[in-house]
């Protein structure tokens, strides 16, 4: 269980940090990456399994979390504005 929590915790700050890189932004800080990318791993990962791709294993968890970073920060930055 703790083990799990602290893979998702791993997986979601890269995620948030890939998401940056792809959505082109300005280096806010790691942690400001990582909570995005934790906040975009739970919204990818309950997207996958609303629409039944969600428990593919490890590499669909990466994708999704990364796919739901992405839209954290594009949304994030939609109210920022």
């Amino acid at each position: 269980m703790l083990l799990h929590l602290l893979a998702s915790l791993v997986i979601g700050a890269l995620a948030g940090a890939i998401a940056n890189k792809i959505m082109n932004g300005n280096p806010k800080g790691f942690f400001q990456n990582a909570l995005l990318g934790i906040v975009g791993g739970v919204v990818g990962g309950f997207l996958g399994d609303l629409i039944g791709i969600g428990s593919g294993g490890w590499l669909s968890s990466i994708l999704l979390a990364i796919g739901g970073s992405c839209l954290v920060v594009w949304l994030a930055r939609k109210i920022a504005k």
